[in-house]
């Protein structure tokens, strides 16, 4: 049997922990490694034209399957392209191992052509970022950049020059059992017996949760029905937590709707469960909080916490919910159902008249549209900026929908190449990317990436020919929108160009039938939707503090967008309320 070499090694101890695919671009120092994986079947290689789509999608893979993923750039440029992809699915927790492949060993520090240094550039975007300097550090470096990934959620980075990957791997390797799952955390007895005491001598508690709740629904919806309270969520934890709730009460945030707000700001006691929402301007300073979740580090950084609890949510509950003392006063809970009822009737009327007649077309329309015809357990991806506002105000969670976007890091352009990643996970389960044209267009050679590789994946584009977040914070500064205009494009064209389905969709009418189409495409399809650059939405609760950082306007040009379903879910919660 011939001795294996480094890069052999390498792609043998990925596999073993799980790893299907390699996201990249070729070149170089990271040829002998792409070598290996052609000639190991246990691990394809994934030719992307970019390697920030790299990183992308392998984030959005680990983010639907819960597993290791991994990408690679070459030395210097290429894996300097990984770096934005990098930073969101470390700041999204999802396990990914990168490797930066690097210039030949004997040349490092000489500055040499591509010269970079990698174990300085992904610092701040991992929690492990080592080089590979000799062969005798294979595979111990590498198995503990996997652990750090997979057990601390977020980004390894393990850099390799070409010559080092070339070498032959030593003869008494150490290879342990590899981590591939996380455990889950349970704090201490103190803690749970403080808590208890809280929320029992607490007349009003709120619980507020983020994706953190992921795998705790049940244990949510146990918990507020024994204490009789409303449930809000920042937008991580929509897809988790809004669907079957009862006691659902919206969104806060800067996309935000319904009681939400109001419930985190009335209440006696705010439960923060498994959510590092960042905009402290809507968080209370007036009333006790607790704050759970399973990184430490996150604990008190966005809000003073009366008590800070260091566990699973899931598990936390598990161990709180027997011990508190049942409520029976439901007159918070239900005064929030009803303003949130209310506050979904007012938005929703603005949106309904005549917005099928409408042309250029509502965005909002698209939005409910899509979701009443996409599949019940449809991979959404969203683009940042107002792609946002839509997904969170119009797409349905029911527990097997997947939403996933640059929630945390805000980057433009995520949508197309974490819909790779979410597609190649299942070739048959709808994946439909929600771009923009200006994110879309950024990242646009990836959509040959889709043809390549003949993923079915679905782009539906809302083209309002301008960077619409953008307008909206130039009004926010009493600017003049100025280079937030771009050319109006047909990308369905481009798209057919390509040698995939495209079609123009400009009338209302003309949406349905469109989708539908595309749907029932076996390969990839890009719908391409004129939508109304002016259709724009604002939060339903404000204060000068809030401004900061986002788009509002008081001005009439601005719109409130619908809600789509969720007044029906309202209105379902609201028949269930006691009557006096």
């Amino acid at each position: 049997m011939a001795k294996q070499n480094v890069a052999e090694q390498f792609v043998d101890i990925l596999a073993r922990a799980g790893v299907k695919r390699l996201y990249g671009v070729v070149g170089d120092s990271l040829n002998p490694v792409v070598d290996a994986i052609r000639r190991n079947p246990a691990i394809d290689w994934i030719h992307v034209r970019h390697e920030e789509t790299a990183a992308f999608a392998a984030g959005a893979e680990a983010q639907v399957t819960g597993e290791l993923a991994a990408c690679a750039g070459s030395c210097g440029p290429g894996n300097l392209h990984l770096i934005n992809g990098l930073y969101d699915a470390h700041r999204s927790m999802a396990p990914v191992l990168a490797l930066a492949s690097h210039i030949p060993s004997s040349e490092i520090g000489l500055g040499y052509f591509q010269a970079t240094h990698p174990e300085l550039l992904f610092q701040e975007c991992s929690h492990y970022n080592e080089m590979i300097s000799n062969p005798e550090q294979m595979p111990r470096l590498l198995q503990t950049a996997i652990q750090h990934a997979i057990g601390r959620g977020g980004v390894s980075v393990v850099s390799m020059p070409g010559d080092i990957a070339s070498k032959p791997a030593p003869e008494k390797s150490i290879e342990h059992a590899l981590v591939t799952a996380r455990p889950t955390v349970r704090p201490g007895d103190d803690e749970i017996d403080k808590l208890c005491r809280m929320v029992d001598e607490a007349k009003r508690v709120t619980l507020f949760c983020g994706s953190g709740t992921a795998g705790a629904h049940a244990e949510v919806m146990e918990f507020a029905e024994k204490i009789k309270s409303p449930v809000g969520h920042a937008l991580r934890g929509k897809e988790w937590i809004q669907y079957d709730n009862p006691y659902d009460v919206g969104m806060s945030g800067l996309l935000g709707y319904g009681a939400a707000y109001e419930a985190t700001n009335e209440c006696d006691l705010l439960v923060l469960l498994g959510t590092d929402f960042p905009y402290n301007a809507f968080l209370p300073d007036d009333v006790k909080i607790v704050q759970v979740d399973v990184r430490p580090e996150r604990l008190g950084r966005r809000s003073k916490l009366d008590l800070a609890v260091w566990g699973d949510v899931r598990e936390t509950l598990r161990c709180l919910t027997p011990r508190v003392k049942p409520k029976s006063d439901r007159k918070f809970l239900d005064r929030m159902l009803k303003k949130h009822a209310n506050a979904l009737e007012g938005v929703v009327k603005a949106y309904t008249r005549k917005v099928d007649k409408h042309i250029p077309i509502h965005p909002e329309y698209v939005a409910s549209v899509l979701d009443e015809m996409a599949d019940e357990d449809a991979v959404f991806t969203v683009d940042t900026g107002m792609n946002n506002v839509w997904a969170a105000r119009y797409l349905t969670p029911n527990g097997k929908r997947r939403v996933i976007g640059s929630f945390s890091h805000g980057s433009m352009a995520n949508a197309l190449p974490q819909a790779i990643g979410a597609q190649f996970t299942d070739l048959n389960r709808q994946v439909v990317a929600m771009s923009g044209d200006g994110g879309f267009s950024m990242l646009m050679g990836d959509f040959l990436t889709l043809v390549q590789h003949d993923l079915p994946v679905k782009v539906v584009l809302f083209n309002n020919s301008s960077l619409g977040m953008v307008e909206l914070e130039m009004l926010v500064a009493g600017l003049p929108s100025y280079g937030t205009d771009a050319a109006n494009t047909d990308y369905a064209a481009i798209a057919r160009a390509a040698g995939a389905y495209g079609v123009r969709v400009e009338k209302p009418k003309q949406l349905q039938g469109a989708l539908k189409d595309a749907f029932k495409h076996k390969g990839p399809a890009l719908v391409d939707v004129v939508t109304d650059p002016n259709a724009l939405s604002i939060p339903p609760k404000i204060s000068a503090d809030m401004v900061t950082g986002f788009a509002l306007s008081a001005s009439k040009i601005v719109l409130d967008g619908g809600v789509g379903r969720m007044l029906q879910m309202a209105r379902s919660n609201l028949r269930n309320v006691p009557r006096p």
